[in-house]
């Protein structure tokens, strides 16, 4: 029998893409120059990989991926987190590993054997502190149903998935698996839309998904007004509101928007020095996840999530440089 509310091991699971992130400073010439979209994430071959990164300034490494910072930020907050992605066994596997589970982060999943590298993220970081990032997803994109662990889904009170996923058919197999473990164990499903292009690639499965099974949505902006074609922020919340129970909409300096059907919190962005806009959107849903998870009011959750997006701008790179659990006081 699966277990009990009661009996959840962990807090969140997530699901995604395992990355290395590559993050280095350039400016708009250097993404003129290589015919990047300013603010956007593509995904690119091994080739255009290779070219890319040797084109890069100096920079920093570690491991990475949309749904692994969330993991992380939950970790942070003391919360239990588990993660699963895919692999290589080479060095960027190990720095992944090390890395993921040296945040607190339960990571078990084992190396994948057949050769193809571990995906890693190129971001580039402008001096408006805007992220233009380049995935070559490697190993990543084979991660499959095969891979996801129905009685790992079953421990955890929330399954949180990347709508990356969707960017790969076996992706997509893997997300309907852990959906489907999620629901027959009583758990909720969470999903962020990742990335406004990601939306329009797949507009309506995601659509399908947020009616029919996403307890949680995490969204910007742009995000939102693309799921619904729509230009108006408040046109795009009108519909959210009655498609899943709970969505958590940001937008930048303005702070974000929390609704769940007739329930509607405004919440003001946390003061900061923007740095580095990478994980914001990650750690915003880790904070608000954790809280999510433990009880707390949606107000107090869109606040918490707030403090969190606010402390990873504040440096460079995605993942906190201080315990979230200070921000619990």
């Amino acid at each position: 029998m699966p277990p009990t509310r009661d009996a959840a091991l962990y807090d969140v699971v997530g699901i995604g893409n395992a990355l290395v992130d590559v993050l280095t400073n350039g400016d708009d010439g250097f993404l003129l120059r290589h015919g990047l979209v300013k603010a956007s994430m593509a995904l690119i071959d091994a080739e255009r990989s290779e070219e890319l990164y040797h084109a890069m300034g100096p920079g920093i490494e570690q491991s990475g991926g949309s749904a692994a910072n969330t993991m992380a930020g939950v970790a942070s907050f003391g919360g239990a987190s588990a993660y699963i992605g895919k692999i290589a066994d080479d060095q960027l596997g190990e720095v992944f590993t090390h890395d993921l589970q040296a945040t607190g982060v339960s990571f078990s999943c084992l190396p994948s054997p057949i050769g193809v590298p571990t995906g890693r993220c190129l971001i580039v970081v402008t001096p408006d502190a805007q992220r233009t990032m380049s995935t070559y997803l490697g190993v990543g994109e084979l991660l499959g149903p095969d891979d996801v662990d129905a009685d790992l889904i079953a421990s955890g009170k929330i399954t949180y998935l990347e709508g990356y996923l969707w960017d790969k058919p076996e992706g997509m197999a893997a997300y309907r698996k852990a959906a489907e473990a999620a629901h027959e164990a009583g758990r909720r499903v969470s999903l962020t839309l990742s990335d406004s292009f990601c939306v329009a690639r797949h507009r309506d499965a995601f659509l399908d998904l947020v009616q029919s099974q996403v307890y949680v949505l995490f969204a910007n902006e742009p995000e939102i007004t693309e799921l619904y074609e729509v230009t108006s922020f408040d046109d795009a919340l009108q519909k959210v509101r009655h498609h899943c129970d709970i969505a958590a909409l940001t937008r930048s300096a303005n702070g974000s928007v929390i609704v769940a059907g007739d329930e509607v919190h405004v919440i003001d962005a946390y003061p900061t020095n923007v740095v580095d806009t990478t994980g914001a959107g990650d750690q915003y849903a880790a904070g608000f996840l954790y809280a999510l998870t433990h009880d707390m009011p949606l107000d107090v959750c869109g606040k918490l999530a707030s403090r969190a997006a606010a402390e990873v701008i504040s440096h460079f790179g995605p993942r906190p440089a201080m315990s979230f659990s200070t921000l619990l006081s």
